[in-house]
């Protein structure tokens, strides 16, 4: 094993992404490369540590890369299926951030309330990683722009078009983009925007990049010239009685050809999955030559070994 240490001191947990700086994700994706083209640099790296994984949610990509990851770096997951029971309901939160601390040298929650989240936080003394919640995707969204810099050589300045959902993913992406200097263009139905806290936010990390922030009521306009397309699903995990609703209101919001025909040439399209195909994007869209929604998928792995690298090592 030749890992070598982070060069910068990283926040002991990640549950926003705002924790960390410009310089903080360069290392990250840094870290991520050598990951991705050196595993075998890296296997035993956080051997005897144990990583204990709580989902309230089904996961697909998250578990499983989670799961991979710990274990490729010579460490155990211990999956808490809370499906059933929430956090927070067979006792408090905090004791079970304290209890888990004793056992375990990391937490991965993959919860419904922030709130929650930032509770295990504060009253463990082990780091937490947020692997979604009801405000933030902090894992996809590093895992997304580390996989725009492998397409266009440098995130900066790159146009990224969200269409859709003002939800965790667009938050997290906000909050991503506005750390490695990208253009972010959100397109959102009336009553449906990213949270303005978090817009504010991200649009002053930006201007320390040269990264913007838009938002657009025309997902044309949002379109328009961008380099990359990224949609999400129009109703997530507990939602599910807003679906029909949402499908009338979202529907002009589909990513399709014609609405991709507004992005610059040689523009691809990004989908954090899973796709409801023939709802917010086609699949003429998701099986183009232009869609690098696999390429997204497997980069979760390498990102997230290099934010269990940083914050378990």
């Amino acid at each position: 094993m030749n890992a070598q240490a982070p060069a910068l001191s990283f926040s002991s947990s990640l549950l926003t992404g705002a924790e960390w700086n410009d310089a903080h994700v360069r290392e990250l994706f840094h870290l991520a490369t050598d990951v991705k083209a050196h595993p075998d640099r890296y296997h035993g790296a956080l051997a005897g540590r144990f990583l204990a994984m709580i989902f309230e949610k089904p996961s697909l990509r998250t578990r499983v890369t989670f799961e991979i990851g710990i274990a490729s770096l010579g460490g155990t997951a211990i999956f808490l299926d809370h499906a059933n029971a929430r956090l927070g309901e067979r006792e408090s939160i905090a004791d079970v951030g304290r209890s888990l601390s004793r056992w375990v040298q990391g937490i991965v929650a993959r919860v419904f309330s922030q709130e929650a989240l930032e509770t295990l936080a504060a009253h463990a003394s082990v780091p937490v990683i947020n692997a979604l919640s009801d405000l933030y995707h902090p894992c996809q969204a590093l895992a997304d722009f580390f996989t725009l810099e492998e397409k266009f050589g440098s995130a900066r300045g790159v146009k990224l078009a969200y269409i859709g959902d003002g939800n965790n993913v667009c938050h997290s992406l906000m909050i991503a983009g506005a750390r490695v200097g990208a253009h972010v263009r959100i397109a959102t139905p009336a009553g449906y925007e990213p949270n303005a806290k978090v817009v504010e936010a991200a649009r002053r990390d930006a201007a320390a990049t040269l990264g913007t922030i838009e938002l657009f009521r025309a997902p044309e306009q949002a379109v328009s010239g961008a380099q990359a397309v990224y949609t999400d699903v129009w109703a997530s995990m507990g939602q599910e009685s807003e679906a029909e609703a949402r499908a009338a209101i979202f529907a002009p919001y589909q990513v399709n050809a014609a609405l991709m025909s507004h992005s610059a040439p040689d523009a691809i399209f990004l989908h954090c999955l899973p796709a409801h195909r023939g709802s917010e994007v086609t699949s003429e869209v998701m099986d183009s030559p232009r869609s690098i929604v696999f390429e997204q998928t497997e980069n979760r792995l390498h990102v997230q070994k290099a934010i269990l690298l940083m914050l378990l090592s």
